[in-house]
């Protein structure tokens, strides 16, 4: 039998809030595991909120965090581990060029977070359960290292003002998107290196575990994971995905996340080739 490498997105993939996971999935994971497949997360998450469904999952593999910007395997220190951060400079000019824009800010060097101001309203942002440290000030005075993400949330409507000033400032050096989100938090902005994709996460990881890449499988939903699925030989999404990705998947499916689509997916791809 085939076996593949499959890289899972989690939020609005597998996950259909913060935390929500169904246990029939994760059930499911451990047999796709024990047929002889691979399974990856490749998240923009940090590795601190994305660790539970590593567990649950029983996985024994790398995982992509920050979008491709940290690759690191928790089982097994030896890893070479990939590491792109953006230049602390850099981010402290966008935010003291911007701060008229912006409500509230924070950076991540690996699991310790640099927050502007405490707020409880972005609590859920910042997953802070797991997190090495917390600091909070203004980020000239705290910020001593590159970061490996940057998240703006920008006061209401001010999200484009803010990319634009870094697109025009940095021209590509640093890059930025806007997420696409609707109610209170309308603009916010997440600042990467234009190195950091989960495309070339994926590739790293493939390469690393001995997979082709025609053996390949990604599943997401989101405008962040349009390189990896590009990079797999079978691009998956879910139903409700990203406009733009549902325009270079493979297969764009039924369901979404809260109705179990990755497993339904699987469950008929790997035991009877069905797309």
């Amino acid at each position: 039998m085939k076996k593949y490498l499959i890289a899972l997105d989690l939020d609005g993939t597998i996950l259909y809030d913060f935390d929500s996971l169904s246990e029939t999935l994760c059930e499911f994971m451990k047999k796709v595991q024990e047929m002889g497949h691979k399974i990856i997360i490749a998240t923009g998450r940090p590795y601190r909120s994305s660790k539970f469904v590593y567990e649950r999952f029983g996985l024994d593999t790398p995982i992509i965090n920050y979008n491709g910007g940290l690759i690191t395997h928790p089982k097994h220190p030896e890893f070479p581990i990939v590491n792109y951060t953006v230049n602390k400079d850099h981010i402290i000019d966008i935010f003291e060029n911007n701060i008229e824009h912006i409500r509230n800010a924070f950076s991540e060097v690996y699991d310790e977070i640099y927050l502007y101001k405490e707020e409880e309203e972005i609590e859920p942002l910042l997953h802070v359960d797991g997190a090495t440290d917390i600091v909070i000030g203004e980020l000239k005075d705290t910020l001593k290292s590159n970061t490996n993400g940057f998240i703006i949330i920008g006061k209401q409507g001010r999200g484009k003002i803010i990319k634009d000033y870094i697109d025009a400032k940095f021209d590509g050096k640093v890059c930025c998107r806007i997420w696409d989100l609707k109610g209170e938090f309308d603009s916010i902005l997440e600042i990467f290196t234009p190195e950091s994709n989960k495309g070339k996460g994926l590739k790293y990881v493939a390469e690393y575990l001995g997979f082709k890449q025609e053996d390949v499988i990604a599943i997401g939903d989101g405008h962040n994971d349009i390189e990896m699925i590009e990079y797999a030989n079978l691009g998956v999404c879910v139903r409700n995905s990203h406009p733009d990705l549902i325009k270079v998947a493979d297969v764009v499916l039924e369901h979404t996340s809260s109705e179990n689509a990755v497993y339904r997916f699987l469950s008929k791809f790997l035991i009877n080739g069905e797309k």
